[in-house]
This record gives C-alpha cells, sequence and structure tokens, in this order.
C-alpha cells in the first residue's frame, strides 16, 4: 500500500533527525528502540513519532518497538540516499568552503565533484582535493559531467544568472545559500538556506523566552 502521498513537508523535515540519531543508536550497538525511548532521545512526542513513520510504512511492532537497524535503512531509502549524487559549489567564498570542508556530505551520498568562482585568485586551488574551476567554465562541465546538484553560495545579484546556467544544463537540484528566492522550472527542486532568516527566528525565540520568564516572575 502506498501511504507517501500527501505527506507534509513538516514530516519531511524530520526524517533527517531521525537518520542522524538512528546512525548514533547504531554506533553504540543500541539494536532495537520504543517510539518512547525514542522520543527521550529526539525530543519529539512518542505519537508524533508513530505517526510520522506511519506516513511511509509499518516499521515497529507492538511490545518490541523498532529494529534500528532496519529503520535506519527505510528512513535512508525514502530519503533517497541509496544513490550517488554529483554535487558541485559556486562560489569558493567562506560559505562555499565551509560546505566543502564538510566530509559528512560524502557519508551519505553527496560526492563534490568541481568548484567553481569568479575570483582569479582562487582558481587551481584545492579543497580536500577539489580543484576550484574558473565561472567560464561552468556550463561546459555540468553538461559534461551530469551534475545532480548545484549549490549556490554566491552574492544574491549574480544567484539566478548562476542558477539559470544550472538549469539550463539538465540540474534538477539547487541548494541555495544567496538571500534571494530563485525562478526555477517546475521540474527542478530548491532548497534555500537563507541563514539571516533562521537567525531572526532564533532571536524571536529568544526573546518570546525572555518575555515568558519575566511573565512568571511578576
Amino acid at each position: 500500500m502506498d501511504k507517501k502521498k500527501n505527506i507534509s513537508m513538516a514530516v519531511i523535515k524530520r526524517l533527517p533527525k531521525y537518520h542522524r540519531y538512528l546512525q548514533e543508536m547504531l554506533n553504540n550497538d543500541i539494536d532495537r528502540i520504543s517510539s518512547k525511548d525514542l522520543s527521550e532521545k529526539i525530543g519529539f512526542t512518542a505519537s508524533q513519532i508513530r505517526q510520522d513513520l506511519n506516513c511511509f510504512g509499518d516499521f515497529g511492532q507492538q511490545g518490541y518497538g523498532y529494529n534500528v537497524r532496519d529503520l535506519y535503512t527505510a528512513i535512508g531509502n525514502i530519503l533517497g540516499l541509496t544513490r550517488e549524487y554529483k554535487t558541485i559549489i559556486v562560489g569558493a567564498g567562506n560559505i562555499g568552503q565551509a560546505i566543502a570542508n564538510y566530509t559528512r556530505f560524502e557519508k551519505v551520498g553527496f560526492s563534490l565533484q568541481g568548484i567553481f568562482d569568479i575570483n582569479p585568485k582562487l582558481t587551481g586551488m584545492k579543497i580536500r582535493d577539489v580543484e576550484i574551476r574558473d565561472i567560464d567554465e561552468l556550463s561546459s562541465y555540468v553538461k559534461t559531467n551530469h551534475v545532480d546538484i548545484g549549490i549556490i553560495c554566491v552574492p544574491r545579484i549574480n544567484a539566478q544568472k548562476v542558477c539559470d546556467i544550472l538549469v539550463n544544463n539538465g540540474i534538477k537540484g539547487i541548494w541555495n545559500f544567496a538571500p534571494v528566492d530563485l525562478n526555477v522550472p517546475e521540474d527542478v527542486v530548491t532548497e534555500n538556506v537563507h541563514l539571516s532568516e533562521s537567525l531572526m527566528t532564533l532571536s524571536y525565540l529568544i526573546n518570546e523566552k525572555e518575555k515568558d520568564q519575566q511573565k512568571s516572575e511578576k
């Protein structure tokens, strides 16, 4: 039975957290876990965990809980982590270099193939054996190497132009760190990481907590 229809984005965004915690449990030789114990580790309610997982299949057993390895593998399959994704980074500034140096991506199937930048001083340098290439090579490289995901780390004024180059040469997935919403065709998937918006959300939560504390002190 296909349970994957009309699954909310909120549920989908919780799956990577399940995957990460289950990996930690495997590293600690934990073979099985109940939704209650998983709730205590991950921070979601046991009911929420059961509802989330039930969207994709029947993973648990009453009186037994979840087999950690089986659940880890199943969530990996759901997230599409059973294949390799060829990725490139456009923009070798601070954010681009930080992403290039993050080794965990490769462990879950995201293989960095190339880095591109407009600054000639960076051309020829390497980050973890991946050479930084001139931006003028971007179009031909993407077309020739069948890249799956483009990671955009350029200033907002250049982001749409870079996005258009990626899309026009066949890339179907964009991870966007530029502070601008991109215009893409319907068959292209984008995930926006707006750092300032995330920080503003944190600011809001801090202020709300302080207000609650002040009220409780009165």
